[in-house]
């Protein structure tokens, strides 16, 4: 490790300072994506405690009144800033946004991760609050669009992530430089991150950090079932399925046997979403990651599986990242320059 080595010179390793850890008062640049079921006070107050900002889900919370308990809950568990994560999703019964976003600004939440369809509302309302906004895009005119709204930081999702990485199949390697040249707020480099090389590479390509979802799934305190963690820790970078490609809502999952069904039904020439409806049911995820019974339902999961070999505490795995990036920067690419 470069730290180790550090050390041993009698030297210590300098801190990564970026935009994101200036605008968030974090010392890693290093966020936690709001995730279903995930992003719970757990996870989100250890990332936070290692250094990096860990993010609430607001919609996990049944309630605005449960989120405004989780939140006292979070702020039980660390003194550091955290975050609330609100996706806005066009649905037949919507949950009451409002409502929660109201619980977000009443309980003092200065920092939210906002996603989905139509924020506007939503990123007044919280910026006439001095809350500070990321909003979560997959395409370049999105992220224009969403600083045009005024918000503060773009979480640039690349077509690797987990979720709904969005229509136009475009890479992280391409998506976050030409996001960076796009916008002049600070950039999250989002989908396929999950180690101090992908850090690294994140700030070569013009963001300001990174954001993972799928790596802080396999860390000893996200609240899900140990058979979920060894499910992502064995899959490898072909271990996922892409579903609703037919409905334009794209969505990148693990591969189990649920989504290959849910593919296999997906390819029949006349499916509609109600074939495949009783497989991807939100509740049925939440009984597979809860119960690690993976045949219940679908477990969300990126390709940067191929890069998970272990299931670290959130700080032994935020440092490992830093200081992995830290000796690519300082070490493996200065042997590059050659001295005139």
């Amino acid at each position: 490790m470069y730290a180790a080595r550090l050390a041993a010179k009698g030297k210590t390793a300098m801190a990564i300072k970026t935009r994101i850890t200036e605008m968030l008062g974090i010392e890693h640049p290093i966020v936690q994506g709001g995730m279903m079921w995930v992003g719970r006070a757990e996870l989100a107050s250890a990332v936070s405690n290692a250094g990096g900002l860990g993010i609430l889900t607001a919609l996990t919370q049944p309630t605005p009144d449960d989120l405004r308990r989780e939140i006292d809950r979070c702020r039980s568990m660390t003194d550091k800033p955290f975050g609330v994560n609100l996706t806005i999703l066009p649905s037949v019964n919507p949950p009451p946004y409002a409502e929660y976003r109201r619980a977000i600004i009443e309980s003092g939440i200065k920092i939210v991760e906002t996603a989905g369809h139509k924020p506007q509302e939503h990123v007044d309302d919280f910026k006439g609050h001095g809350i500070t906004v990321l909003h979560k895009c997959t395409a370049v005119r999105h992220a224009v669009s969403a600083v045009r709204m005024g918000v503060d930081i773009i979480s640039i999702d690349g077509f690797e992530c987990a979720g709904h990485p969005g229509e136009d199949d475009i890479g992280g390697l391409i998506l976050i430089p030409a996001a960076a040249d796009q916008v002049k707020v600070p950039i999250l480099a989002s989908g396929g991150v999950g180690d101090g090389r992908g850090l690294a590479a994140a700030l070569a390509l013009g963001a300001d950090g990174i954001n993972m979802g799928t790596r802080f799934c396999a860390t000893q305190e996200a609240p899900i079932h140990d058979k979920v963690k060894q499910l992502i820790v064995e899959n490898d970078e072909r271990s996922t399925n892409l579903i609703f490609r037919k409905f334009h809502n794209t969505g990148r999952v693990a591969k189990t046997d649920v989504s290959d069904t849910v593919v296999e039904i997906s390819a029949r020439p006349d499916s509609v979403f109600t074939d495949i409806q009783p497989y991807v049911s939100g509740a049925k995820g939440r009984v597979a990651l809860e119960t690690g019974d993976i045949g219940a339902g679908l477990v969300w999961a990126g390709q940067i599986q191929g890069l998970i070999h272990d299931i670290p505490t959130c700080a032994d795995l935020l440092k490992r990242i830093v200081d992995d990036a830290e000796e690519i920067i300082n070490g493996r690419l200065s042997q590059f320059i050659a001295s005139e």
